[in-house]
């Protein structure tokens, strides 16, 4: 009787510990193509990332003995439409990311949690109440602020970031759906298949750079022809395709173990490791406006984790100690 006691309890927090350590992994990722996307095409980089990422999924599963047959699918169409998502959202952020400074770019993203709330209630059925969504409704209104429609035109580079953020959160609610059959590994090891498959043709077509040339930093990201890493950007290389092959596989673990709406605000571990990574590498701070977006975003998600926290404790208190 004791396993059905504990379990239901340590579930919640192993995901949030998956989410934790998924996102501070994540924001080297974020570090690595923000490094690379001046002298870099994006679809070079992230064929490079996905074999190195594909490849620790490969090591885990052969670690971990739980076999390859689990990469066998009868879910092919999900996964099709879940990498497909999964791809427009790393396409576009990354080429905001090349444009914006990383810590704007991060706190823009981050209305991905807001908006998985909103799924989780309107596509899952999870429950969601009135301080969840007054949390929704502050995070969006960050979401403005970073955009900064009153400059008189809105960033187009923020507009990506938020697009990406869309596709982000709905690529969650596929891997909730998915999670009685398909494991984080699985979801994973598609995902890359995915990124390689897109990126080599991308790489056939335009990576000779015969598009390049418009001067547009996201453009040229996209666009601009293959060339071969100098050994100093190797590290680069190898940081992007580590943090997205191992912090992926935690993301995915935590929001096939625990509710989406717990999960999603513990990704705000990513903000503060921007601005480190942002301060520490590129020398950048957010000015005043950003900082207030980001107060605004970061503040509703740490609202919510506040309030689920308080949640969990009061119905802890009040369960009874016998067999549930």
């Amino acid at each position: 009787m004791t396993d059905r006691v504990t379990s239901p309890a340590k579930a919640p927090l192993t995901g949030v510990f998956l989410a934790l350590g998924g996102g501070v992994i994540l924001s080297v990722n974020d570090l690595s193509i923000k490094a690379l996307s001046g002298g870099y095409p994006l679809h070079q980089v992230i064929l490079i990332r996905a074999f190195i990422g594909m490849a620790l999924v490969l090591a885990v599963i052969a670690i971990s003995g739980t076999g390859y047959r689990q990469l066998l699918t009868r879910r092919p169409k999900e996964h099709l439409f879940r990498v497909s998502i999964v791809m427009v959202s790393n396409v576009t952020y990354f080429l905001g990311l090349a444009a914006l400074p990383l810590a704007d770019a991060v706190a823009t993203a981050f209305v991905a949690p807001l908006i998985v709330t909103t799924l989780s209630a309107l596509v899952l059925g999870e429950r969601v109440g009135p301080h969840r969504w007054a949390a929704v409704t502050v995070g969006l209104l960050g979401v403005v602020v970073m955009v900064r429609p009153g400059s008189g035109v809105v960033q187009p580079a923020a507009i990506l970031v938020l697009i990406s953020a869309f596709c982000y959160a709905s690529s969650h609610m596929m891997t909730r759906r998915m999670r009685d059959t398909e494991s984080a590994m699985t979801l994973n090891f598609f995902v890359q298949c995915g990124f390689v498959t897109v990126s080599a043709t991308m790489g056939l077509v335009a990576g000779d750079g015969r598009f390049a040339g418009s001067g547009d930093p996201s453009l040229e990201f996209l666009l601009r022809p293959w060339v071969w890493p100098p050994v100093t950007d190797w590290w680069a290389f190898a940081a992007t395709g580590v943090a997205v092959g191992i912090g992926g596989m935690m993301m995915s673990q935590a929001y096939r173990t625990s509710e989406a709406a717990l999960i999603a605000p513990f990704e705000y571990i990513g903000m503060p490791m921007a601005i480190f990574w942002g301060v520490v590498v590129f020398g950048t701070l957010p000015d005043a406006t950003g900082w207030l977006g980001i107060a605004l975003i970061c503040g509703a998600g740490l609202y919510t984790l506040a309030r689920e926290t308080l949640r969990r404790r009061d119905v802890d208190v009040a369960a009874p100690s016998g067999d549930l």
